[in-house]
């Protein structure tokens, strides 16, 4: 009789992690107690995962409201800057924002809609075509906007976010303009000093800003990525990937992480004798349904991984098989067909092969992430490490 079972993916938990806490001998052990627990005997390309959180917390890399003001203020000049295209969340840009208010006389707050980048709504797309607003072209201002749509609440969160981001940049002693825009071009009418705040977009919306004017632009990722007054940073992410600490306090994503996942599956390696991949993952990607965010707020989903979780799966699809090639077996005479048909594959590429269409186009670390961060949660569930075991598996392993 075959395995029945296929990909299992396990929570593990872990101790709260603190600044310069040892991950390798934390990560291994809990892996190896879990193990040891329920009986579970490690297989060669097992994967072991962690949270980017508990990365960024072992390596103390935090950064202050006072750090980001001080390098937006040497940055853009501390006058008038745009902030445009900024993600509505109060984990993940509410603290960003009063550091960079901090740094500003006047912020125009410029939103994308009727979402942002992630998918949180501002407007229901079927309101903007009974208002008769086009997305694509027209520019909002803040009255223009209440005229039209009011105020309307996150339906999750219960946040007004324009008013709530607002309400921010007043209390860190700026003013504040919000005007709604899809083209980042719309706020080089109200200053040329520009932070765009979009994260997967970035390096368009630069090149359009410079294309088109500005004086002086600068990502969220080339905030906070050199270190102000001792504080951590992130040398090629800056802000983006970063979480609320404190009210004061910004964990920031976390880097420099290659050796650390090379060290765990090494010692891994030593404890078990198999040869586990290990990687660190943040958000995934995936779209809920009724509050359509899709998540992906993290510029990627793993900042490291080891070797063997480099390229995208390179598999059949059964049921294509099932329907074409093999349409006239059925029972075991089907099943040894399409085994025999998966045993001949050879490790070349299946991009173009019938066969294959349909199979999921994304990179191995991107579904990996995805799966991973599902099972963990974002909340208090206690399970930063992810340990999964056969995702590399197809119908023939028995």
């Amino acid at each position: 009789m075959s395995r029945m079972i296929g990909t299992v993916s396990m929570g593990v938990r872990a101790p709260i992690i603190r600044e310069g806490d040892n991950l390798v001998e934390i990560v291994t052990n809990c892996i190896l107690e879990a193990m040891k627990e329920d009986g579970l005997q490690p297989r060669d390309r097992d994967i072991c995962a962690m949270t980017e959180a508990i990365v960024a917390r072992a390596q103390g890399n935090y950064c202050s409201v006072d750090n980001i003001a001080d390098d937006v203020r040497a940055k853009l000049g501390g006058e008038t800057i745009g902030v445009i295209f900024p993600i509505l969340s109060r984990n993940r840009f509410a603290i960003c924002l009063r550091g960079i208010a901090k740094g500003a006389k006047k912020v125009v707050l410029m939103l994308s809609y009727p979402s942002d980048e992630v998918g949180n709504h501002l407007i229901d797309l079927d309101l903007l075509d009974e208002k008769g607003v086009n997305p694509y072209s027209d520019v909002l201002s803040l009255e223009k906007y209440r005229e039209l749509f009011g105020y309307i609440k996150h339906p999750f969160t219960g946040v007004d976010y324009v008013e709530y981001y607002s309400n921010l940049i007043r209390e860190m002693g700026a003013e504040v303009e919000v005007v709604f825009a899809n083209d980042p071009r719309a706020i080089l009418k109200y200053t040329k000093n520009v932070l765009n705040c979009d994260i997967h977009t970035r390096a368009r919306t630069k090149r359009l800003l410079w294309a088109a004017g500005a004086e002086r632009v600068c990502g969220l990722d080339e905030i906070m990525n050199a270190p102000v007054n001792g504080s951590g940073c992130n040398e090629r992410y800056g802000l983006l990937g970063s979480n609320k600490s404190t009210e004061d306090k910004v964990k920031l994503f976390p880097r420099d992480c290659q050796d650390l996942v090379e060290e765990i599956q090494a010692k891994l390696l030593e404890k078990t004798g198999k040869h586990i991949e290990v990687m660190v993952y943040g958000d995934g990607a995936f779209k809920d349904p009724i509050g359509k965010i899709w998540e992906l707020a993290d510029p990627v989903v793993s900042p490291a991984y080891t070797s063997g979780l480099e390229g995208t799966p390179n598999e059949l699809k059964l049921k294509y098989l099932a329907d074409n090639d093999f349409a006239d077996l059925s029972g075991e005479a089907l099943r040894d067909a399409i085994k025999g048909k998966i045993q001949q594959k050879d490790g070349s590429s299946l991009v173009g092969n019938m066969a294959a269409q349909g199979t999921t186009p994304r990179r191995l670390t991107d579904l990996i992430g995805s799966l991973c961060d599902l099972t963990s949660g974002s909340g208090d569930k206690g399970t930063p490490i992810i340990y999964i075991q056969g995702y590399f598996d197809n119908y023939t392993n028995d």
